[in-house]
């Protein structure tokens, strides 16, 4: 295991998160999703190798892992709950749900909250590959940058600089 998640974990679980790791370490995604993000951050790839879940122990907010990815997690929201909320929101407007689903095939949700509102934070997989953003209702396309990798992500959250309650 990568020694920074390995790290995050060990911190996670001290901190009350909910972890699981696979019993068999792989990784078997959607043909669909591998199609739609071909340029995964190996970084993450490694994360979702061996994590089963990932949320705070408030269970409002988590990683989307591998079940999640693959539509067969027990979660009440798909891994691209926001990009559909955005598509419903355009109703008809075909241009629009264009743009839409543009800039999702750009940034690939890595994980979702539920506290103080709908957000998530995503890697840029087009343009500063490999960055994590952040995005919350009602524009969820209107994200901020917050880090270069997952590994200063995943160090922001263990210095308490994101606060992910």
């Amino acid at each position: 295991m990568n020694k920074t998640i390995l790290e995050f974990m060990t911190w996670a679980e001290s901190n009350g998160w909910i972890i699981t790791l696979k019993s068999e370490p792989g990784l078997n995604l959607d043909h669909q999703f591998i199609t739609r993000y071909t340029n995964m951050p190996p970084e993450y790839t490694a994360f979702l190798y061996v994590v089963k879940q990932c949320m705070t122990s408030s269970e409002q907010t988590w990683f989307l892992c591998e079940a999640d990815y693959n539509n067969s997690s027990d979660s009440d929201f798909h891994w691209n709950e926001f990009e559909l909320i955005s598509l419903e929101a355009a109703v008809d407007d075909e241009g629009w749900r264009s743009e839409i689903m543009t800039w999702w095939d750009k940034y690939l949700p890595i994980m979702m909250s539920v506290r103080d509102g709908y957000s998530f934070y995503a890697i840029d997989i087009k343009n500063e590959i490999g960055s994590i953003v952040r995005g919350e209702e009602p524009e969820f396309e209107e994200v901020n940058k917050l880090a270069d990798n997952l590994h200063d992500f995943l160090q922001l959250i263990m210095s308490d600089s994101i606060k992910l309650g």
